[in-house]
C-alpha cells in the first residue's frame, strides 16, 4: 500500500476480486503480445486519449483511456495495450522500445506519471497507483508491488533525458 492509504484508511480491498481482474489482464495481454508470459503487468491509464481512443470512457470533464502496461527487462521493452474498465475486450498492442525511444521521464507535476517521447511530435503518460476503486473507469485492482517494481524498471532501464 502507498503511504496515503497507510495513513487514511480508506474501503478495504477486495482480493479476490483483485486476483480475478489481475487473471483477466493477464488473459487479454497474453491474447496480444506474443510471449506475454515474459511481462510482468500493471493497470495504468492516460488522458491522452487521442492515441489510445479504444472504448473510451468519458468522466465529467476528462476523457480516460484504460491501459493494461506491460514490460520485459531483459528485452527493455513497454507494451501497452488498451483496454475497457471491465476488461471484456482490448485494443492492439503498442510496444515501445527503449532504444527506440525520443525521450522519457517521471512527471511528478501535476500528476505522477510515466511519460515516453516516442518521437518529437507525441507522447503518452501513463497514470498508475497502488489500487483503485471506481470501477466504472478503472480495472479494480491491487498491485502496490508491481507498481513499485515498474516504478524501479522505468527509472533504471526507460527514462532518458
Amino acid at each position: 500500500m502507498g503511504l496515503f492509504s497507510k495513513l487514511f484508511k480508506g474501503p478495504e480491498i477486495d482480493l479476490a476480486k483483485s486476483a480475478a481482474n489481475a487473471k483477466k489482464m493477464r488473459d487479454l495481454f497474453n491474447s496480444k503480445v506474443k510471449d506475454g508470459d515474459r511481462y510482468r503487468l500493471i493497470f495504468g491509464y492516460t488522458e491522452d486519449v487521442s492515441r489510445f481512443n479504444f472504448m473510451i470512457v468519458h468522466g465529467s470533464k476528462t476523457q480516460i483511456g484504460n491501459l493494461i502496461v506491460g514490460w520485459c527487462e531483459r528485452d527493455n521493452v513497454i507494451v501497452i495495450l488498451p483496454t475497457v474498465p471491465d476488461l471484456s475486450s482490448c485494443g492492439e498492442a503498442v510496444y515501445y522500445y527503449h532504444s527506440e525511444i525520443f525521450k522519457a521521464y517521471r512527471n511528478k507535476y501535476p500528476t505522477d506519471a510515466f511519460v515516453i517521447y516516442p518521437d518529437k511530435n507525441g507522447y503518452i503518460a501513463i497514470n498508475a497507483y497502488d489500487w483503485l476503486e471506481d470501477e466504472t473507469l478503472y480495472v479494480y485492482v491491487e498491485q502496490s508491488d508491481a507498481l513499485t517494481a515498474f516504478s524501479a524498471f522505468f527509472h533504471n532501464s526507460f527514462t532518458k533525458k
